[in-house]
């Protein structure tokens, strides 16, 4: 099975989804996504697959969330798109997909839904 996931290798929760995935013979490809941003379509493209919002797959808990207003009701997913794109540290992690779907892996459970 090939396995793709954006992946901060400094959260703890995105370290035992990929132990996971390994575990379970996974060929993974591995995304440091604050190095290697991720496109607006790709995260579209994501969120779509995953039946989650924006909002939904945005890092809450992050300061900069609340320095830019991000949890405003009015502020749009296409605003939250865009700070994503500026600002990779926003997107909640870690984000894997499969051929059997994408999923948000908090918890780290969730990455089982894919094998």
């Amino acid at each position: 099975m090939k396995a793709t996931i954006y992946h901060n290798p400094a959260c703890g929760t995105s370290r035992k989804a990929l132990a996971i995935l390994e575990e379970h013979g996974a060929e993974v490809e591995v995304v440091e996504y604050l190095e290697h941003r991720p496109s607006r379509a790709e995260l579209v493209r994501l969120y779509q697959r995953a039946g989650i919002s924006p909002r939904e797959g945005l890092r809450a808990k992050d300061p900069l969330v609340a320095e830019l207003g991000l949890l405003a009701p009015a502020v749009s997913d296409e605003h939250i798109l865009d700070a994503m794109v500026e600002h990779p540290v926003l997107i909640e992690r870690p984000l894997v997909e499969t051929d059997k779907g994408v999923r948000l892996c908090r918890p780290q459970e969730r990455v089982r839904e894919l094998l």
